[in-house]
């Protein structure tokens, strides 16, 4: 199989160097993306005021239980292109792409209507104030627009993560993130537009970094080269790509759900703790962000080495990966606590938001590798093809969890404190159950490929 300079041999040599080869510009790509939010959260901050801050940072837990179900199904995507790719099958691979794409065109522009009827009555369920609601809907109906283009751009960045690619992507964001910015500073400083103004500026760089890898697919000469008189959906391959991408879309999606309670709760102390919990929150996504590029590196080459049957080697990268995942969280999740009152001043100068959001990473930060463990272990499942039930088990655990907090002890004892306390015992729960889960997996799999040795 021809192999250009930005794919990786997932299954052979040794393991660590390419995990982190193939996690760092993941990571950094993460980052980026959420750099986009976060531009519109500081310069609406900081030039529009504290109402335009908590507007925007109202808006993100909706957007992101709107549309996980269907970035999670992108990962069914990554999964099955993975598995052919490793195991040489051109034509399958090829009808996946072109599935795949046609899907993302499909969904977003699914979102985008949804997100224009809807915005407002989802806001006004969470119980947005109502000096805010009328920002918050603006902002969610223009970034909503954005959304055929933002979801291609997933699931073409998913088909180049399934060979290995990951430095592109990060280049394609480095660009549209630039863009992003200097819209930013010109619609928002300039022409005083607002939330509408980092709203236009994310659309227009979700349409630029659309374009990149859509053009990166078509210029490939690999099994995974786009033609776009080849879109169409094939039902065997859709089929296949649900199986994986549904259950983790949902889980996704019913944990940010969880999330949407927990910004409901929070809306419930106003607007400085709203704000003080958009800052926090940004920087947990980058947290998140850099956490869940380990998981995707674990799902992406234990899919690979799984389509070429070698099976003792997934142990190992699954042994790395945690080693790497917690390094990680511990080392980011310290930093961002010790220079947290630093790095909220960068939101805002309210020195009441910037004590709200330091309630918040205190309990979040320095147990954030717990939260990189909970979300690990799903990783190889999905690679194996076992993606329902570490769904249904991260529900149970995260979701069910928090949703006895909030309605059963935080009404008693009204804090943020109380409150976010909610996010380490949740994790420690999911991991104790997904432990368990992948144990049973990995002695069924292996079990299977032993019985067709003999």
């Amino acid at each position: 199989m021809k192999k250009n300079k930005y794919e990786i041999d997932m299954c052979s040599g040794s393991i660590m160097d390419k995990l982190i080869s193939f996690a760092l510009p993941l990571m950094l790509s993460g980052i980026l993306q959420l750099m986009f939010n976060a531009v519109d959260i500081v310069i609406v901050g900081r030039f529009s005021g504290s109402q335009a801050l908590a507007a925007v940072g109202s808006t993100t837990a909706l957007i992101n239980m709107f549309t996980n179900l269907f970035i999670g199904i992108s990962l069914g995507t990554n999964v099955l292109a993975a598995r052919f790719f490793a195991s040489g099958k051109a034509k399958e691979m090829s009808e996946t792409v072109h599935t795949s794409i046609m899907f993302a065109i499909i969904s977003g522009i699914f979102m985008a209507f949804f997100g224009l009827i809807f915005s407002r009555l989802a806001l006004e369920l969470m119980d947005t104030p109502a000096d805010v609601i009328n920002k918050s809907t603006l902002y969610m109906r223009i970034y909503f627009m954005g959304m055929p283009f933002f979801m291609l751009y997933n699931y073409g960045a998913a088909v180049l993560r399934a060979v290995g690619d990951t430095k592109r992507p990060l280049l394609f964001l480095i660009i549209s993130g630039v863009i992003n910015a200097v819209l930013n500073m010109i619609l928002v400083i300039v022409f005083h537009l607002s939330v509408s103004g980092v709203a236009i500026a994310t659309v227009v760089s979700q349409m630029i970094s659309c374009f990149l890898v859509l053009r990166c697919l078509y210029k490939t000469e690999s099994s995974y080269q786009l033609r776009f008189s080849k879109l169409s959906i094939k039902g065997y391959y859709l089929k296949q790509i649900f199986q994986v991408g549904i259950p983790a879309g949902l889980q996704s999606t019913i944990i940010n759900f969880s999330n949407v309670l927990l910004q409901s709760s929070v809306n419930s102390f106003g607007s400085i703790a709203m704000a003080g919990y958009t800052a926090a929150n940004n920087i947990l996504g980058f947290l998140y962000a850099s956490i869940n590029s380990v998981t995707q590196a674990c799902m992406s080459f234990t899919s690979q080495n799984y389509g070429a049957g070698k099976y003792k080697r997934i142990d190992k990268i699954l042994l790395e990966c945690i080693f790497l995942s917690i390094t990680v969280a511990l080392v980011l999740g310290c930093s961002f606590y010790v220079f947290g009152p630093e790095i909220l001043k960068i939101y805002t100068s309210d020195p009441e938001v910037i004590n709200s959001g330091m309630e918040i990473l205190s309990f979040t930060t320095t147990t954030y590798f717990l939260c990189g463990l909970m979300d690990l272990f799903p990783g190889p499942m999905r690679g194996l093809g076992y993606s329902a039930v570490p769904m249904i088990l991260s529900i149970i655990g995260t979701v069910g969890t928090r949703i006895v907090w909030i309605f059963g002890i935080f009404p008693h004892h009204r804090s943020l404190d109380i409150l976010f306390v909610s996010y380490p015992a949740s994790w420690i729960i999911s991991i104790i159950l997904q432990v368990i889960c992948f144990y049973f997996v990995r002695k069924r799999v292996y079990g299977r490929a032993i019985t067709k040795q003999k």
